[in-house]
């Protein structure tokens, strides 16, 4: 049964994933469908891996750690997307974009479905595409 569960949060942590990704390939930016869906779906496998291996060794053991280490990993990874071209900084947006997708990866691991829903993030992916949320600038 637990299998069933995990499974299930995977696909809805891929599907979620997708979205994001969908609209960035669209929009022709950096970190596009494919790499979305593999770091929502990796920080959820993560969590997965915490819960199961905290319920199997022990019922003391701190599952959050791994969610930390997740976090401090794929900041890593989203500060490599920044960089600067002489007066610009590029990749703030997608930096940015790749550190919400861990935390909507972590919080389908931990079962929380519904935080990651778009009106939340709304003000996150509302910048440069008006055209999926409607009425915003592209100006920035």
């Amino acid at each position: 049964m637990l299998e069933w569960l995990f499974i299930e949060r995977l696909v809805i942590s891929a599907v979620l994933g997708c979205l994001i990704g969908v609209e960035r390939e669209m929009h022709d930016q950096p970190a596009g469908f494919r790499i979305h869906i593999l770091i929502c779906v990796g920080a959820t496998m993560f969590t997965l891996l915490s819960i199961s291996v905290t319920g199997t060794f022990s019922s003391a053991a701190d599952f959050s750690r791994l969610a930390a280490g997740v976090v401090t990993g794929v900041g890593f990874l989203a500060a490599g997307s920044i960089f600067r071209d002489k007066d610009r900084v590029r990749g703030l947006t997608t930096a940015a974009d790749i550190w919400v997708l861990a935390a909507i990866g972590l919080s389908v691991g931990f079962g929380h479905y519904f935080l990651p829903s778009p009106p939340r993030y709304r003000d996150s992916y509302c910048i440069g595409c008006p055209d999926f949320w409607g009425g915003f600038s592209t100006a920035f």
